[in-house]
């Protein structure tokens, strides 16, 4: 029976579609267990469809076949809707005696008493049900079992993707085509509900497919390489107009700059022309110098800093289309065009007029990726890592983006058409009332003021940061420059950087946080190797013990803050008092250094990050040492409830408005004010709508998220009282589950008329 399971298991892997994988589930299962019927039952009815789940009978071998696809059970009806609801085996010696047991008319089960029936699930949803059926009153034999209970399992998958594409929609009886609505879901990108029609950008040719070549004159792949270079440049640059004539502000530039600087004659130029020198064509040198750049952040686990290989690797493809000459996008646009990609970014844009996009979907990519950060400044609602959509049927069909959700729903129908439209009604009306709230300070309406501060990564990141009215930078991330050298970047090199971004924000806080590698995030120069590195030497622990890294660093902040006097300096992975006051003394060495070099220069103000539990529980003797506390709710979040937030098959547990979280960032609030010491976060909590209503009433005193989130969680903070935050507070202190806390908070904003907020905080 193995050898008879695994060769079942290849051939559905290898069916053309679902419906292939089903009638051959049923036909080869009949045949395997030598049973009278098998057939396969799937849930349809979903948020593109607006109705009712049920389960229709979509493949049978032994039952009335016709009936396939008009068969249709509510999850209370049968012993099929048992199986359902209960979402475990029923293994029964006469079916017909149970309470549960439904006759359904012509469809031929009445000679058949034993039944099996297994839930098809997939990662804790019921998609389906696979039921077995005997002639004679029997119960299935414990291998038997296991045997269904297998190829349920192998048809999870194959049911999901199919219920993406639309498969799923039609009956047996129907034609096949593609009319019926359906729905994906992927990462929020940023926030907005849009209609629009769906403009699919080519794969085109890869790097990856590129072949190597004899060349004899390389002055020629030079002059070649240039001239691609060029064309690509200039399409950046009209961009950067198109972007500043939507948008209404020049400062956006600095996103597009970013790219063009790479495209000018910098490492990455210098490295595909000594690969032309060493006699490759140029399409060949450019696949080897893009994969060596795009390796470095290829091997890093920060997702945020992975995205950088994938704008590296875009850049490459789109020198390469012009390389071979090769047009990009049609000529006819729609009015409202809604952007479509497999591995869509940033610079896909440039394949359409900016002026007629509305929404950005991405089959890949998240909210940290260049693409969601140039959609949230644009105002454009985006969706990222929408995996299971059928991209390449989509060309010129009706698309709805809903970026709170990262939901895309193709083609809606009847009152889900109208629901949708209702939103995109709400959500213009919502924008517009946002973009007057600019230059408006975030204070609650019995006068509490919250400092509304950016999280960024890179200085191209500030643009969106500037449009707006973000207070301050109160994370910025500077490990950047570290993980795309092959050698630690220099004292005056690092200064420069850190001139930028202080300069930028002059007037203004910003806080840069020391190097945060080693461990999960490693430097190709120095390399590190663990068994678990989320927990090893990573953040603090490494510059500690590399004090020659650490006060290179801190020397560079100190020089580049001069005569600004707006630096505050932030610790990562503190977990001891010993490991601040260390700090503190290489802080307080560098700064007598630099002041000798340079002259008079202002202390800074120090910080520490709260994000692991050791932290939490000394937060009163960490507060008693340093200038502000910084709660990083993201690894907070994942080391208290033992979560990895990558991995995809607990991340639906990851949930920073659990109880013990809110708890722990209530204990650092309340130290932090016992020591006369602010405390600011800028986990993701930050910018959820439902968590900053928490936060403000445990007293932060400023919040940093990312640029798309903090117009409306301004919008939040001065649609409440500082007293009923406190109240609420206190109520969902009280919960013992994060629904429940979900559940108060989507209530207390609706009652405010925050309606168009609520779906944001929404899993």
């Amino acid at each position: 029976m193995l050898d008879e399971l695994r060769q079942i298991v290849t051939e559905v892997s290898k069916s053309a579609d679902l419906r292939a994988a089903l009638d051959l589930i049923a036909r080869r299962v009949q045949s395997a267990l030598d049973v009278s019927v098998c057939s396969v039952y799937v849930l349809g009815g979903d948020e593109a469809e607006a109705v009712e789940p049920s389960l229709v009978l979509q493949a049978t071998e032994g039952l009335n076949k016709s009936m396939v696809g008009q068969v249709s059970l509510a999850l209370d009806e049968g012993l099929v809707g048992l199986v359902a609801r209960r979402a475990e085996v029923i293994n029964l010696e006469d079916a017909s005696t149970h309470p549960a047991f439904k006759f359904v008319t012509d469809i031929g089960e009445e000679p058949y008493h034993g039944f099996l029936g297994v839930p098809i699930i997939h990662r804790g949803d019921v998609l389906g049900v696979l039921v077995v059926q005997a002639r004679e009153r029997r119960r299935f034999s414990d291998d038997q079992e296991s045997f269904v209970v297998t190829l349920a399992t192998q048809l999870a998958s194959a049911i999901r993707h199919a219920r993406a594409s639309g498969e799923l929609m039609r009956t047996g009886n129907e034609p096949g085509g593609f009319d019926s609505a359906f729905s994906a879901r992927g990462l929020p990108g940023s926030p907005g509900v849009v209609f629009g029609t769906a403009v699919v950008v080519a794969d085109g040719q890869s790097l990856e497919m590129v072949e190597d070549r004899e060349v004899d004159d390389i002055d020629h792949e030079l002059a070649v390489l240039d001239s691609a270079i060029e064309a690509v440049r200039q399409e950046f640059e009209q961009l950067k107009i198109d972007f500043a004539r939507a948008s209404g502000s020049e400062e956006e530039n600095l996103l597009f700059d970013a790219y063009i600087r790479m495209l000018s004659g910098g490492s990455l130029v210098e490295a595909i022309e000594q690969h032309i020198r060493t006699g490759q064509w140029a399409g060949a040198a450019l696949r080897d110098a893009i994969a060596e750049h795009a390796a470095v952040f290829e091997q890093m686990s920060d997702a945020y800093l992975r995205e950088r290989a994938q704008d590296i690797r875009d850049l490459g493809n789109r020198v390469l289309h012009k390389l071979h000459a090769e047009s990009a996008g049609p000529t006819e646009w729609p009015e409202q065009i809604v952007l479509v990609g497999n591995d869509l970014s940033a610079s896909h844009l440039a394949e359409v007029p900016t002026e007629r996009l509305v929404g950005i979907v991405s089959s890949t990519g998240s909210g940290s990726s260049h693409l969601a950060i140039l959609a949230r400044a644009l105002g454009v609602p985006a969706a990222m890592g929408v995996s299971d959509l059928p991209i390449s049927r989509l060309r010129n069909k009706e698309v709805v983006v809903d970026g709170y959700r990262g939901l895309v729903v193709v083609r809606p129908r009847g009152s889900l058409r109208e629901e949708m439209r209702r939103l995109a009604r709400e959500e213009a009306e919502l924008t517009e009332e946002l973009a007057a709230l600019r230059d408006e300070p975030a204070l609650t309406s019995d006068g509490v003021r919250v400092a509304m501060h950016v999280n960024i990564g890179l200085l191209s990141d500030m643009a969106p940061s500037l449009t707006v009215g973000a207070e301050g930078i109160g994370l910025y991330r500077t490990e950047v420059p570290f993980q795309i050298r092959k050698q630690f970047p220099g004292e005056e090199e690092q200064a420069h950087i850190y001139r930028e971004a202080l300069e930028t924000f002059a007037g203004k806080p910003v806080v840069l946080r020391t190097l945060d590698v080693g461990g999960d995030k490693p430097l190709s120069y120095f390399p590190i190797r663990e068994d678990n590195p989320f927990l090893g030497w990573r953040g603090i622990r490494l510059v500690l013990d590399h004090p020659e890294i650490f006060l290179t660093q801190i020397r560079a902040m100190l020089k580049a803050s001069a005569g600004l006097n707006n630096l505050h300096i932030l610790l990562p992975m503190i977990s001891a008092v010993d490991e601040l006051d260390q700090s503190l003394a290489y802080i307080a060495q560098a700064f007598d250094e630099v002041s000798e070099e340079v002259g008079e220069i202002q202390r800074p103000k120090i910080g520490v990050m709260i994000e692991v539990p050791s932290a939490v529980y000394q937060a009163d003797a960490l507060a008693s040492r340093c200038d502000f506390l910084s709660i990083g709710t993201n690894d907070l979040t994942q080391y208290l409830l033992a979560i990895d937030r990558n991995n995809e098959r607990v991340a639906s547990r990851y949930d920073a408005l659990h109880p013990a979280v809110l708890a722990a960032i209530r204990d650092v609030c309340a130290a932090g004010a016992r020591q006369d010491c602010e405390v600011a976060v800028c986990g993701e909590l930050s910018g959820d709508p439902l968590g900053a209503v928490l936060l403000l009433g445990m007293g932060i005193h400023s919040l940093s998220m990312s640029a798309g989130s903090l117009p409306r969680i301004k919008w939040v903070i001065r649609s409440f009282s500082h007293a009923d935050a406190q109240a609420l507070l206190a109520e969902a202190m009280r919960c013992e589950r994060p629904a429940e806390i979900r559940t108060l908070l989507n209530q207390a904003l609706d009652d405010r008329g925050l309606g168009g907020l609520i779906r944001a905080g929404r899993h």
